[in-house]
């Protein structure tokens, strides 16, 4: 039942009284609304009623614990005043009301958050927390204020009386988008061309410049979406708030944007461009939702895609837009793209459109790789299909029929489809409706061409029947637009080759979410042609036959023997498919094997020729490729322990080194190099301590990357000892130090042993995170031996009724089992093919 049938809320006046030294609060809501049924129902949770008032009238209440519901029998309905009182503990857990941890000078301090997406809301009032019961907000605050200190929220603050913090009203918006942040703060300002007022705030234990690149990306960001949407921001003030502990990336509240420390602040003296384009693109996603997702909000979370979808796609089309030198589309390809073609390949994965009722299921749909990435991937579809032009028309109708209200994806396909001929909710709807994604295979028969599509899974033994209505998107107009059916011939190829000049190429600019499997003939003809073909083509070529590979349609040596054709490309975007390429290698060889040195030799043959090209004059890398490339080839020769990399180039005395000063570009392959190479218990206690008392969130990434590629046992297990200490590793950034031990051979055994041992406290700590599921999902993208997956099926077997989580364990069991299968049947073909060194000798 979805409380908003039985209470409409028109207006919550909400008022706390927080007491931070004995976390707790006091809490009184007034809800003016109309009541649509006899008995009328709200959510609460954790929270300890005292009163309810009734029309200014003692009422009798009840609580559902099961529904999270207090319910009123009133007898009547119509308008009503509801006034609850209550008082609730701030607890730690990330959700609802809660505070955040820091140092300054060595002294304690904290800041109090919230976070009430999707469903905690109701952790810090009565309301009936649902997207579509949306209402306005007047919001008053108290707390053991000291000097210095402030409070932001989504509106202005309009007067302080008594101590009391009085905001005005906000325009009518969903429960989970409500916001504030209180403590003592920093803060940089400035002003957007239609007289936004933009900050960025942080604690003071940042230096003030750290602030800098998110209000410059902000204002822009904000000023491309007005022009963009042709749609007005409709608040006075767009707040950028940093707080130290946060466990998603960030959160879109309506005015004031909460983000984690590392996705807002950067040195801008010392940050790799691969940082600054991620920070970009977050703050950009977040402003993007103040439109999608704020204005107009979906009517309920199985539409969540109206939301990540959308804003995920556009932090894209807005940075390239801002920073067009960047060429940030070329991550959509090397990031997006493939984290949703991996996660998509899985039988049992979600559709990007999933009925969901349950609360804890509702938190499994922000699926990174579905919701955000794939269905950015969808959007990017469209865009291709319609034009740019018809999509800014569609969205400007969109929001101007559904502005301060909610939709569906109807909704927004009757926008766009007024501004083209296409039939778009006919050709999305298979798109959204179902998991999964086509390969289309191609092939000469004769003197025609057989084009057939079937589902593809990286597990061969599962099949399906599926079709989709794919935009080929050829570089032959005699192709149709649209493929349906399974099977399409193209007649007389050879005289169309002729015709063209070139062979016969779907999906180009990958921008259709599919996979083409061409016939040897045909690839070896696009094959010689790759050298002249654009750099996106190359790129999809690569990133298809590796997931074919994985799929055991082709053989992994065959797809190094193919890859020789990209020896000597000029690009980071395909580099980059090289290396990911000789990373799945990895898997197939041990730490201490013949292949191993077999690898590393293929590893140092492929960076000598990059090197080559990369002190080559003039320069044949563009100055991006080169900024973005040196890195990945740092890391790559420290694996291939290349011996100038190893001991001189990224060597640094430990006892001379300020480390926090290398250079961005260098300061984490250096520090893994001196933990890998050249370990001793002082350096990684020096490391584990500056990883501790640091506030520089880059720098924290590369101390915990460094850390947890110790190739020590007694090292891993004194990281993995702290982990239940929120002084030393917060809970926002256990999953990653996690998965980087399961991702370390020597430290993966240790890490699941602990995930095994501690699991009910990390339910109790992380449990009622949106982001707990993701710690089942490192688990999947990791284990890789049989011994390990049996006995991943032993423990989460049991888990499987658990709301919200036996999704994401079949995923992982399906991810699992691909893996385990991949190797026990590639294993020696690897081996041998590495064994024979022909990659290299043949075209080097």
């Amino acid at each position: 039942m979805h409380f908003a049938t039985t209470f409409k809320p028109q207006n919550y006046d909400l008022y706390f009284d927080l007491d931070r030294q004995q976390k707790h609060f006091f809490g009184k809501t007034t809800i003016t609304g109309l009541a649509l049924t006899e008995t009328v129902w709200l959510h609460q949770k954790k929270l300890q009623i005292t009163e309810v008032l009734v029309n200014g009238q003692p009422h009798a209440f009840n609580l559902d614990e099961t529904k999270d519901a207090l319910y009123l029998e009133l007898g009547f309905t119509g308008k009503v005043t509801l006034e609850i009182t209550y008082t609730a503990k701030l607890t730690d857990t990330m959700m609802g009301i809660y505070p955040s941890y820091y140092e300054l000078a060595g002294q304690k301090k904290q800041l109090i958050g919230t976070q009430f997406e999707t469903d905690a809301a109701r952790e810090a009032f009565v309301c009936v927390d649902e997207p579509d019961a949306k209402a306005t907000f007047d919001l008053a605050i108290k707390f053991d204020e000291q000097p210095g200190e402030q409070v932001l929220s989504n509106m202005p603050e309009k007067s302080v009386s008594a101590g009391v913090h009085y905001f005005e009203t906000t325009p009518k918006m969903s429960t989970y988008l409500v916001c504030f942040v209180l403590g003592e703060l920093q803060s940089k300002t400035t002003t957007t061309t239609s007289g936004i007022k933009v900050g960025v705030f942080s604690t003071k234990a940042h230096q003030p410049k750290e602030l800098d690149f998110a209000l410059d990306i902000a204002k822009r960001a904000l000023d491309f979406f007005e022009d963009y949407y042709q749609t007005p921001y409709p608040l006075s003030h767009s707040w950028q708030v940093a707080l130290p502990d946060f466990s998603a990336g960030a959160m879109e509240n309506w005015g004031i944007i909460t983000y984690r420390e590392a996705y807002l602040l950067l040195d801008p003296d010392n940050t790799t461009l691969e940082t600054k384009q991620r920070v970009a693109t977050v703050i950009a996603h977040e402003l993007a939702h103040q439109w999608f997702g704020d204005l107009v909000t979906m009517k309920w979370w199985d539409d969540l895609w109206l939301n990540e979808s959308f804003a995920n796609m556009m932090e894209y089309v807005c940075i390239d837009a801002l920073e067009p030198s960047w060429k940030i589309w070329q991550t959509f390809q090397s990031t997006e793209v493939p984290l949703a073609l991996n996660r998509d390949a899985l039988a049992g994965v979600q559709s990007i459109y999933t009925p969901v009722e349950d609360p804890a299921e509702i938190d499994a749909l922000f699926d990174s790789a579905i919701v955000y990435a794939k269905g950015a991937r969808m959007l990017v579809m469209v865009r291709a299909l319609i034009g740019d032009t018809a999509l800014r028309l569609g969205l400007k109708q969109y929001f101007a029929s559904h502005a301060y209200g909610n939709a569906t994806g109807a909704d927004l396909w009757q926008a766009l489809t007024q501004k083209t001929e296409l039939d778009l909710p006919k050709i999305m709807s298979t798109w959204l409706n179902c998991p999964g994604y086509p390969v289309v295979s191609v092939k000469k028969i004769g003197n025609d061409l057989l084009l057939e599509q079937r589902q593809f899974f990286t597990d061969p033994s599962v099949t399906s029947d599926q079709l989709w209505p794919i935009p080929l998107m050829s570089n032959y107009p005699e192709l149709p637009a649209l493929m349906t059916q399974k099977r399409l011939i193209l007649k007389d190829y050879t005289s169309l080759r002729q015709k063209h000049g070139s062979t016969l190429q779907l999906n180009v600019n990958n921008n259709a979410h599919f996979i083409v499997a061409y016939s040897p003939e045909l690839l070896g003809d696009l094959l010689k042609k790759s050298p002249q073909t654009d750099t996106l083509t190359r790129f999809s070529l690569l990133q298809d036959l590796v997931l074919l590979a994985q799929a055991q349609v082709i053989s992994l040596p065959q797809v190094l023997e193919l890859a020789a054709n990209f020896k000597n490309d000029h690009s980071q975007l395909v580099t980059r498919a090289l290396l990911q390429l000789l990373d799945l290698l990895k898997l197939f060889v041990g730490s201490d094997t013949t292949a191993h040195d077999e690898l590393c030799t293929l590893v140092v043959s492929f960076t000598s020729i990059l090197k080559a090209s990369l002190s080559q004059e003039p320069a044949s890398f563009s100055q991006l490729d080169q900024e973005l490339i040196q890195p990945l080839l740092l890391k790559t020769e420290l694996y291939a322990k290349v011996k100038q990399v190893v001991d001189e180039q990224l060597y640094f005395p430990p006892t001379k080194t300020d480390w926090a000063k290398l250079p961005a570009e260098i300061r984490g392959v250096a520090l893994k190099n001196m933990l890998v190479n050249h370990n001793s218990d002082a350096c990684f206690t020096e490391f584990f301590k500056e990883y501790q008392q640091s506030v520089d969130p880059s720098y924290k990434v590369d101390l915990r990357q460094a850390l947890t590629s110790s190739p020590k046992v007694a090292q891993l297990t004194e990281l993995l000892a702290n982990f239940k200490d929120p002084a030393v590793i917060k809970p926002q950034d256990l999953r990653a130090w996690l998965e980087e031990i399961l991702a370390n051979p020597v430290g993966q055994k240790l890490a699941w042993a602990w995930l095994k041992q501690n699991w009910n406290w990390l339910e109790e700590t992380v449990g009622g995170d949106m982001e707990f599921t993701t710690y089942i999902t490192v688990i999947g993208k990791t284990l890789s031996s049989p011994e390990l997956y049996a006995d991943f099926n032993t423990f989460f077997e049991p888990k499987l009724a658990e709301p919200g989580l036996a999704r994401e364990i079949n995923l992982a069991k399906h991810a699992i089992f691909a893996r385990v299968n991949l190797l026990k049947v590639q294993q020696s073909n690897v081996a041998q093919a590495l064994s024979s060194l022909a990659w290299y000798q043949k075209h080097s």
